[in-house]
């Protein structure tokens, strides 16, 4: 099994989560972060004064996936989250030992 986190632009997260159903991932964990890569944030002008954005505004995408489905959602997410701009984000891949369903005590694929 694999673990997938993206990390997007927050007004690209219908766009992805719609790709990632139709391949037929529907469950996924959203959280709502901040933090910056390359761009080293960015200034910004509100009623006149100029002050710095240091942490950009992005959402997480957490999911699991059989591992014959990660290349699928891998492409789900990058062509989805795309916007060929600066801070378009990152998706990051490991694997997973074991995954239990707490209610049934399922595990592995069974669990997903």
């Amino acid at each position: 099994m694999k673990r997938i986190e993206a990390i997007i632009k927050p007004y690209k997260l219908d766009d992805v989560k719609e790709a990632l159903v139709e391949i037929g991932i529907v469950g996924m964990t959203i959280s709502e972060v901040k933090g910056y890569g390359r761009q080293q944030g960015h200034s910004e002008l509100y009623r006149g004064a100029e002050y710095i954005v240091e942490f950009i505004p992005k959402v997480k995408i957490d999911i699991i996936v059989e591992e014959k489905d990660a290349e699928g959602a891998i492409e789900a997410i990058a062509s989805s989250a795309k916007t060929g701009k600066i801070g378009d984000g990152k998706i990051f891949v490991s694997s997973i030992e074991k995954t239990i369903r707490i209610r049934t005590g399922e595990e592995d694929e069974e669990a997903i």
